[in-house]
């Protein structure tokens, strides 16, 4: 079993940036593809940017070119850098990790991400 514990959500002004954070609880983080998937009021989920365990990284057209994933093996860590934020990025931001040897899928508890307009 692995837990995944988000922290750096906040409230943010429009044109601001947050930086979130995500550590898990395992030895053998580099096997897992991490990601970050938000999910606003009413609306479903939604992924937002992927990493793999190889460092290829996707992300929702949404937030090309304001967001960065990024991942520290030696931490167990991904983060998700947002910038130039918009009132439509406001959402609960969750992590997921996928193992890419189980397919076992773990997911956070989320983390409320507010951006003010």
């Amino acid at each position: 079993q692995v837990q995944l514990v988000e922290s750096g959500g906040g409230l943010v002004q429009a044109g601001g940036s947050l930086r979130l954070s995500c550590a898990a609880s395992t030895t053998i983080f580099s096997i897992f593809g991490m990601g970050w998937y938000r999910q606003a009021p009413g609306k479903q989920r939604e992924l937002v940017a992927q990493i793999t365990s190889g460092d290829t990284t996707r992300y929702a057209d949404s937030v090309k070119g304001r967001f960065t994933i990024s991942r520290d093996n030696a931490n167990n860590t991904v983060y998700l850098q947002m910038n130039s934020l918009k009132p439509e990025d406001t959402a609960v931001y969750y992590c997921n990790a996928r193992s890419r040897i189980t397919y076992a899928t773990y997911w956070g508890q989320g983390t409320q991400v507010t951006v003010s307009s």
